[in-house]
C-alpha cells in the first residue's frame, strides 16, 4: 500500500498538526482496496448534477492558508456558502465552500464560459502576483476527492493535489484560467459494495440509493483529475454571454505553454471543460492514487530495519539489566540475617538507600500533575491511532482525526485525574487531602499551555488574514469543551483516585535523609543523554510525519506508527529502569524526577530535529511569521511528547523500585 502522495497543496497549517497515528498489521500488509467505515459510495444517475467545492489556498512556502475567494475568481450564482464542517475541519484550517463549477453525470462539455471578472484593481493585481510568487495552490474537491494533477519529470510521473494559481515567466505573471477536468466513474454495483463491506448483514446498513426505482445503472465517482491551462481569451467577445454559455471559439488546452498574462485594469476570463471516462477502479480503491509514492519498498525495508535494530538493542539492555538485578537479589537473600546486617554495613549500592528510596520528592504536586497529563495524552494517542488503524479516521473522512483526538482527550480526563490523585495519595502515605487542587491543576496544566500557544499563534494568523486562524466562535466552543467536559471529568477521576487505596511502601522511610555521595559525573548529563535511545526508535518515522505535516504529503501508514509507538513505550520504560537502577547503585535516592526526565528527554531531541528540519528541509519557508508558526507548533508537540514519554518512565520506575525493595528481606 502506498505510504504518501506528493502534494503541492497544503490543506492548511493547522491541518498539518496531526500528531500521531496507527494501522493493524493485516491492513498495511494488504495491497487491496478497503472499505472506509462510516462512509459509502454515492450513486449518480446519468444527468445528475455534480458540484465541485473549493478548499483554502495553500502553499508549502508560507504554510498560511487563505480563502479561495480572497483572490479575484468567479463566484457561484447562488452566492458563497460554507460547506458543512465538523470541528476537526475548523481546527485543521479547512474552509470548504461551494464553487461555480457544475457538471452533469456522463455529459461531456467543452468551451464552457465561467465568468469574466471585473478589471483588476491595483490591490487585486498585486495580491494575485504575490500569491503566484508564493506558489499558492488551488484545491478543488468533487465527491470528497481532491483534484489530482499529473506531471512528467524524466521517467517519473509526479502526482500533485490541486494546481497552481499561476506562474511567473520573467517579469510577466500568467494565471491558469482554463481547466480541463476528467472525471473517472465506475458502474455502481451493489453486489460489489456488499462484498467490500465484508459481512452479510452489513449491506443492509447502506441506504437504497436507487431512489428512482428505474433499474437504470448508476455511476460512482472514482477519480477527479485536472489539467490547468493558461489561455488568452477575447474578453470583448463574451461581454453579453452568461455563466455556463458556450465560448464563441474553440479552446485548445496546452499545459506546456502560457498565454494569459495578468495586467492591471484588465479583466480575466475563466473557462473549463469536462469529460467523463469509465474506469476499472472500484470505489473502495479510489484513494489509492493519493496514497502512492515512488520508492515505497525502500521506505518499507528502511523502517523495518531500523525497528529491528532498535528492538535488538533494547532487548540486550533489558537482558543485562535483569541479570544484574537478579544476581544482586539472589546473593542478598542467600545470606542469613546476621550476614545481611554485616553486608548492609560493608557494601554500597542500592541496598543502602532502603530508608530513603521512598522519601517524598521535591514539588510532589507538580510531578503528579505532569504524570496525570501524560496519562491523558498517551491514552489519547493510543486510542486515536487504534481507530485510525481500523479506518474510522481516513483521509476520506476529512477532519475526523482531529475531532477524534479531541474527543478522546476530553473523555480520558477521568484517567488523568485518577492517576494524578492516586500518586498524590501514595506519596502522602494515604492522606488524600488536596486531591481537588491536584485534579484542578491536571485539568488546566497542559490545556492551558496549549491554549496560550495557540492564542499567540492565532494572533499571527489573524494579522495575516489567514483562514488557519480560529474564529472567535471556535474559541468559545473549545473553552466550553474544556471547562464543561474536561474539567468535570478530571475532577470525577480525582475523586475516584482519592477513594482508591494508595500503594503501600514495602519499607519504612528514615526521619533523617541520607547524604548522597558526590558523583563523578553530574546526574543531569546522564538523564539528558538517555533520550537518544528512544529517539532512535522513531527518527525515521518522524521524517514521514514531518513531511506529512509541513510538506503536504498524505500520511496513511498507521501500522508503522503503531509499531513505532509500541517500541517507543518499551524503550522508554527500559531506559528509565536502567537509569533508576544506576542512580540507586551510587546511593542517589532522588530518583522520582530523574525517572520522569530520563525518558521524557527524548522531546529535546525531537525539538532539535524539528529545528534541523526547518533549516535543511524547509528552506523555501519564507517569512518570520511562517517560521514562528512552525516553531510554535513544534514546541507544543514536544511538550506533549515529553509528558507522555516521561509518564511511561516514571510509572515503570516506580513499579521497579517498589518490586525491588519488596523482594528484599529487611528488618
Amino acid at each position: 500500500m502506498g505510504f504518501a502522495a506528493r502534494s503541492g497543496a497544503k490543506m492548511g497549517i493547522i491541518s498539518r498538526f496531526r500528531f500521531w497515528i496507527l494501522l493493524s498489521l493485516l491492513f498495511f500488509l494488504s495491497g487491496e482496496g478497503f472499505y472506509l467505515p462510516g462512509s459509502y459510495p454515492h450513486k449518480y444517475m446519468v444527468g445528475d448534477t455534480l458540484s465541485v467545492k473549493v478548499n483554502s489556498l495553500t502553499s508549502i512556502d508560507t504554510e498560511l492558508p487563505f480563502s479561495y475567494y480572497s483572490l479575484p475568481f468567479c463566484k457561484p450564482q447562488e452566492g458563497i456558502k460554507d460547506s458543512a464542517e465538523n470541528l476537526g475541519e475548523l481546527l485543521m484550517g479547512d474552509r470548504i465552500e461551494n464553487s461555480p463549477y457544475r457538471f452533469k453525470m456522463f455529459a461531456n462539455e467543452s468551451d464552457i464560459l465561467l465568468c469574466r471578472t471585473d478589471p483588476l484593481s491595483t490591490q487585486d493585481f498585486n495580491l494575485l502576483k504575490k500569491r503566484i510568487d508564493e506558489m499558492y495552490q488551488i484545491n478543488l474537491i468533487l465527491d470528497n476527492l481532491p483534484a489530482i494533477r499529473y506531471t512528467n519529470k524524466g521517467d517519473y510521473i509526479l502526482r500533485w493535489t490541486g494546481y497552481p494559481v499561476g506562474i511567473r515567466a520573467g517579469d510577466a505573471y500568467y494565471v491558469f484560467n482554463h481547466l480541463k477536468f476528467t472525471v473517472l466513474v465506475h458502474k455502481y454495483e451493489e453486489t460489489n459494495v456488499a462484498k467490500v463491506m465484508g459481512t452479510g448483514d452489513a449491506s443492509a446498513a447502506i441506504p437504497n440509493l436507487d431512489k428512482f426505482g428505474s433499474g437504470l445503472p448508476g455511476w460512482m465517482v472514482v477519480g477527479f483529475e485536472v489539467v490547468p491551462c493558461s489561455f488568452q481569451h477575447d474578453s470583448e467577445s463574451i461581454k453579453n454571454l452568461k455563466m455556463y454559455d458556450k465560448y464563441p471559439a474553440k479552446i485548445q488546452c496546452d499545459s506546456t505553454t502560457v498565454a494569459m498574462s495578468i495586467k492591471e485594469n484588465q479583466p480575466i476570463v475563466f473557462t473549463y471543460e469536462v469529460s467523463f471516462v469509465e474506469s476499472d477502479i472500484k470505489w473502495p480503491s479510489r484513494w489509492d492514487a493519493y496514497l502512492k509514492m515512488e520508492g515505497a519498498k525502500v521506505h518499507w525495508f528502511s523502517i523495518l530495519n531500523s525497528l529491528m535494530v532498535i528492538a535488538f538493542l533494547a532487548g540486550i539492555v533489558l537482558v543485562i539489566f535483569l541479570r544484574t538485578v537478579r544476581r544482586d537479589l539472589t546473593r542478598y537473600e542467600e545470606l542469613d540475617k546476621e550476614a545481611q546486617a554485616q553486608m548492609n554495613e560493608e557494601l554500597s549500592g542500592w541496598k543502602l538507600v532502603v530508608g530513603d528510596v521512598f522519601r517524598a520528592p521535591s514539588h510532589p504536586q507538580l510531578l503528579c500533575v505532569l504524570v496525570g497529563d501524560g496519562v491523558q495524552i498517551l491514552g489519547m494517542a493510543l486510542v486515536t491511532i487504534l481507530f485510525a488503524a481500523l479506518g474510522f479516521m481516513s483521509p476520506a473522512s476529512r477532519g475526523t482525526l482531529i475531532t477524534g483526538m479531541l474527543l478522546f482527550y476530553l473523555v480520558l480526563g477521568i484517567a488523568a485525574g485518577y492517576a494524578a490523585v492516586r500518586i498524590w495519595k501514595t506519596i502522602r502515605c494515604g492522606d488524600h487531602s488536596g486531591w481537588a487542587s491536584v485534579s484542578w491543576r491536571v485539568a488546566c496544566f497542559f490545556p492551558g499551555i496549549a491554549f496560550l500557544i495557540m492564542t499567540m499563534l492565532d494572533f499571527l494568523l489573524w494579522g495575516s488574514h489567514s483562514t488557519g486562524a480560529f474564529p472567535i466562535s471556535l474559541f468559545i466552543v473549545l473553552l466550553l469543551l474544556w471547562f464543561c467536559i474536561s474539567v468535570p471529568l478530571t475532577l470525577v477521576g480525582g475523586f475516584l483516585g482519592a477513594k482508591a487505596p494508595h500503594v503501600e511502601y514495602p519499607v519504612r522511610t528514615n526521619q533523617i535523609p541520607r547524604e548522597i555521595p558526590p558523583q563523578k559525573y553530574p546526574s543531569w548529563l546522564l538523564v539528558l543523554g538517555a533520550g537518544t535511545l528512544p529517539f532512535g526508535t522513531l527518527f525515521i518515522e518522524l521524517f514521514f510525519i514531518m513531511s506529512s505535516i509541513w510538506m503536504g504529503r498524505v500520511y496513511y501508514v498507521f501500522g508503522f506508527l503503531f509499531i513505532v509507538l509500541i517500541l517507543l513505550v518499551v524503550v522508554c520504560a527500559e531506559v528509565s529502569l536502567v537509569l533508576t537502577y544506576m542512580h540507586l547503585c551510587v546511593e542517589d535516592w532522588k530518583w522520582w524526577w530523574k525517572s520522569f526526565f530520563s525518558s521524557g528527554s527524548v522531546a529535546l531531541y525531537i525539538f532539535l530535529y524539528s529545528v534541523n528540519y526547518l533549516v535543511f528541509d524547509l528552506k523555501s519557508l519564507s517569512g518570520p511569521v511562517s517560521a514562528t508558526l512552525y516553531l510554535g507548533y513544534s514546541l507544543l508537540m514536544v511538550i506533549a511528547i515529553m509528558l507522555a514519554t516521561g509518564t511511561i518512565g516514571f510509572i515503570s520506575s516506580f513499579w521497579f523500585v517498589h518490586y525491588l525493595f519488596s523482594s528484599v528481606k529487611l528488618d
